[in-house]
Order: C-alpha cells, then structure tokens, then sequence
C-alpha cells in the first residue's frame, strides 16, 4: 500500500500531461457538438472526471484517513459532496468565471491542508484545532468551483443545460463512490497491519508533498499564462 502511495505521487512528478488543464480532446468534442438534454453521456463523462480527477481524490484520501467508522466516513463525504455540487451547479448556471488555475491552486491547497491536520499541525504548531467538518464543506465549495471551470471552457447549448448539468454531477457523484470503494478497502486492508499507524506520518507528508506540486504548478500557469 505504501509503495502504491509513493508510486503515485512520483507518477505525479514525471508525467506533466497528469496536470494538463481541462478535459480530454474526444470528451472536448461532445461538449462542443451535444444538442438538447444528454443524460447517460454527461453521467459518464462527469464520472470519468471524478475517477481521474487526481487532486479530488487526494482530498478526499486525507478526508477519510482516519475515519474509522462507517457513520462517519459518510458525514464528511456528505458535507463535501453537498459543498463542490452548490458551486458546480451554480457556478455555470450563473456563469459565475473563476480563473482556474487559482481554483485548482487552492485544490492543491485543500490536499496540504488535509495532510498538515492529519499530522496534527494545528494542535502541535498553531495550538488549536479548527471545525474539520466545516473546513471539508468549504473545501468542497472551491472543489465545485474546479468542476464548473472546466465546464465552462466550452460553450454548452443552453438546450438541456440544467439536466445536463444534473446529470454530470450525478455522474461524478456516482465516479466519486466508486473511486472511494476501492480506497476503503484498500485502507481496511492496510489498517489490519501495523504498518498503518507506522507510516502514517510518512503518508500524510507524502499526501501534503502532492498537494505542494499541484499548488506549484497551478500557480506558475497562473504567473505565466493569465
């Protein structure tokens, strides 16, 4: 599992086409081409997302690191699937432009975030611990932002927008369960070792690191191409 993790991260290092901007050329061209209300294909396109969305999951990894419970693994996934589907809706629907290396920028940030209260840097360095729940519902409003830029790269039909739009976020919700099937089982299985806790703070620094090279690159875009 640990050598999973670091492989991972170092594909993140050595592949610049991860960190490519926006969506692939076939998924650009259906965009560009649909006319009226595309139920199936949006749910698949809008799963396909999630399921390569590399930053999204990396959030999401830090969210339930340490959720041992089933209760409570769907509370903060609730709070963060409720958060990143008010600004995707209504990011497009009111044309609502956020620049989008920033809103991927802070993505990454949300990764550094997540991977510093794991470790529990707010208690040993800042002295308190801020509202986790809270802080997975803000970060899934700027994680909907991130959903909705790309969307509105492309001058989608007004034709069938809302079901359009409805149906991609029901297909990333449906890419987001899947995604995190195969997490949590792959965690329940690390946690019957002792390795787990061993390497805990390994992984969450490792998981920061990540979050460090997303911002970074984000932001050189943002110095260099806006």
């Amino acid at each position: 599992m640990m050598k999973s993790f670091i492989t991972a991260l170092l594909i993140f290092v050595i592949s610049p086409q991860l960190f490519a901007h926006g969506v692939d050329e076939s998924t650009k061209q259906f965009l560009q081409a649909s006319q009226g209300v595309s139920v199936i294909p949006y749910m698949y396109i809008g799963a396909k997302h999630m399921v390569t969305g590399y930053d999204h999951l990396l959030f999401l990894v830090g969210v339930i690191f340490f959720l041992y419970r089933s209760k409570d693994v769907f509370i903060y996934v609730t709070l963060f699937t409720i958060g990143h589907s008010i600004t995707l809706m209504t990011g497009v629907l009111y044309n609502i432009a956020v620049n989008a290396y920033l809103i991927d920028a802070i993505i990454g940030f949300s990764i550094i975030y997540k991977g510093f209260d794991n470790l529990g840097g707010f208690k040993h360095i800042l002295g308190f611990q801020p509202n986790t729940k809270v802080a997975v519902m803000i970060f899934g409003l700027f994680h909907g932002f991130g959903l909705a830029t790309k969307i509105q790269e492309f001058e989608i039909p007004e034709n069938g927008l809302m079901e359009n739009l409805i149906s991609f976020n029901l297909g990333v919700e449906l890419g987001q369960f899947t995604a995190l099937f195969f997490v949590l089982l792959a965690l329940s299985f690390w946690r019957r070792h002792p390795s787990y806790l061993g390497l805990s703070t390994v992984s969450n620094t490792l998981l920061m690191s990540g979050g460090m090279m997303l911002m970074g690159y984000q932001l050189c875009g943002y110095f260099i191409y806006s």
